[in-house]
């Protein structure tokens, strides 16, 4: 295999302007970059053996191509794993806007064609061609599936293929098949670059005020009242949201049959998906949906320490993102945004009601929604967030902030792990707090970590009071509770970590407790379970709710730990509930 045309800097041919003009969204230092670029280069071309490649076509369909043969090209819903016998095939990024068609790949005899597309189900987005006449295999879709559930040694190779692929396509001409354009101060453009952050889309984002930015919208054409703006080469999406994206992609769900689900899980935070691994990986037919995208507030967290096996930690957003391609790898079916907004239980089995009016049949549901992030009562916050108030400290939210002072609210691990994470990226950092202690509630390595840090300053019986700014944040005011006294400094982004309220308005009929949180098993009173349970013949099952069928894990659940650890293993342990509840054996 050759990877051609692959660019970091340059990915759009355009005068130099600021970072986010030229860089693939998500890009990292220069020096990071040649390492990962180079070993995602060795793992996008793994040379299969006799044996991998006889077992592999095994699976196939044997075609004759001829010269100029387009194997897939871009709008196609599905395609196939293609393997090459004979003959070669070179992979086109198409043109888009003064941009001609760029060649990204070519493969020839023992390569096989595919990325991660094959596993989230995202619209084709390059075009397969054939360079010289030969021979191929195609592996439909129903039977990738089959061969990732059968063969572990092959699904792996293909998984660790897959993945090198796309991130070199994130970082090579194929990023300019999806432009995000739109105000870096934006909350709608922030969303749509959260959005494609954590899908893995190989994309680019440019600054509408940038030289690179000015020349999109001319060439569209564009004006300020259409952003943020999608651009792909066959259509415009004028003040775009996640979920249009998410359509045009086809990474919104689609019905892929009459008969109902065996699960659906609503929430793909840590324990949604660790339902979704066990579910799926333990032959339960598994639908996830996610309102915003995936990984859930873990996705927000820039550093997980404590996490077992992670001695050096990782991400909240590789945890999830590692978690969701299990998923993926064992049959189950990730849509997002989806939002949830019913359970019906009427007509003898379970129906999920999205937003959007789409219906899903399921013997079982799990909610996995989590929390809602709380925000300050402060005057101009809403106008505020995106354009300087965040709930996450990613690098996107880290890029805007430029290495500039800013603040972070809350007393817990979170706020801690992202005031170190803003410190390693050059801000000076005063965390608020508003106990008297930062010990009350964080870790104590955290703790240490902080008061050791020279760009930390710990801010201890004290709150945000005012906020200020033109069309941004620039500086906050804050408050000594013990002395009164008040203080105003400069503040590039305030990111907010507060806590969270529980996200169960929709499931209605399912009983809450007195702060929402959803009550399961022992925590149901016996006598308000009425008459279904009694023709049950049975009460609720670990994790179960107070409506048979229906599941809760993580923390939207009464008792719950807050913690990742405790979300993954309850999603896990849920999953055998489920099993006893659909009279499966294990």
């Amino acid at each position: 295999m050759t990877l051609l045309g692959e660019a970091t800097d340059g990915a759009r041919r355009r005068e130099p302007g600021p970072l986010t003009d030229t860089r693939s969204e998500g890009a990292m230092s220069d020096d990071a970059a040649t390492f990962e670029h180079t070993a995602a280069r060795a793992a996008a071309g793994p040379q299969l053996t006799a044996s991998q490649l006889a077992r592999l076509t095994a699976y196939g369909v044997v075609q004759e191509v001829r010269d100029r043969d387009v194997v897939f090209r871009p709008g196609d819903a599905a395609y196939d794993l293609v393997v090459i016998e004979a003959g070669q095939i070179e992979i086109v990024s198409p043109g888009t806007g003064d941009e001609p068609e760029a060649v990204v790949a070519v493969y020839g005899p023992g390569g096989f064609l595919g990325e991660l597309n094959l596993l989230t189900g995202q619209t084709v987005y390059l075009t397969g061609r054939v360079l010289e006449a030969g021979r191929i295999h195609r592996i439909a879709p129903r039977q990738f599936r089959q061969l990732m559930a059968d063969d572990p040694e092959l699904s792996d190779i293909l998984l660790r293929t897959f993945l090198a692929r796309r991130d070199l396509l994130r970082a090579s001409s194929a990023a300019r098949g999806i432009e995000i354009i739109g105000s870096g101060v934006s909350a709608e453009a922030l969303a749509l670059r959260t959005y494609a952050a954590r899908q893995r889309l190989a994309h680019l984002w440019l600054d509408a005020d940038s030289v690179a930015g000015r020349a999109l919208m001319r060439l569209t054409p564009l004006a300020a009242g259409d952003l943020p703006a999608v651009v792909t080469p066959d259509r415009v999406l004028r003040r775009a949201s996640p979920g249009q994206l998410a359509d045009t992609l086809g990474l919104s769900y689609r019905h892929s049959t009459d008969k109902p689900v065996d699960l659906t899980v609503v929430g793909s935070g840590p324990a949604g998906l660790a339902a979704a691994v066990y579910g799926a990986s333990e032959g339960l037919d598994t639908v996830v949906l996610d309102a915003v995208g995936v990984g859930g507030q873990a996705a927000a967290s820039s550093r997980i320490e404590n996490y077992l096996g992670f001695p050096s930690g990782l991400s909240g957003h590789d945890l999830t993102q590692r978690a969701a391609l299990q998923a993926m790898k064992f049959g189950a079916q990730l849509s997002s945004p989806c939002l949830v907004v019913a359970i019906d239980t009427a007509g003898g089995h379970l129906h999920v009601e999205l937003a959007d009016g789409t219906g899903i049949d399921t013997r079982a549901i799990l909610i996995a929604t989590g929390a809602r992030y709380r925000t300050l009562d402060l005057a101009r916050w809403a106008e505020f967030e995106g354009a300087g108030i965040y709930y996450a400290a990613t690098e996107l939210e880290a890029r805007t902030c430029d290495s500039e002072p800013v603040a972070v609210v809350g007393g817990a691990n979170s706020a801690g792990q992202a005031a170190l994470y803003l410190a390693s990226r050059g801000s000076q950092v005063t965390l608020v707090v508003r106990a008297q202690s930062i010990s009350t509630e964080m870790s104590s390595y955290l703790v240490d970590r902080l008061n050791a840090h020279s760009r930390v300053s710990v801010r201890v019986s004290t709150k945000v009071g005012e906020l200020a700014g033109s069309t941004r944040l620039e500086a906050i005011t804050l408050v000594d509770h013990n002395s009164g006294r008040t203080v105003e400094q400069p503040c590039r982004g305030l990111f907010c970590f507060i806590g969270a309220d529980p996200a169960t308005a929709w499931p209605h009929g399912v009983a809450l407790d007195t702060n929402g949180f959803i009550r399961t098993d022992t925590d149901l009173d016996p006598a308000s379970l009425g008459p279904t349970w009694t023709a049950l013949g049975r009460g609720p099952l670990p994790f179960e709710t107070s409506i048979p069928g229906v599941f809760a894990a993580g923390d939207v659940r009464v008792g719950a730990m807050k913690r990742v650890a405790a979300a993954v293993g309850e999603g896990a342990s849920a999953i055998r509930s489920v099993h006893a509840a659909l009279g499966i054996r294990l």
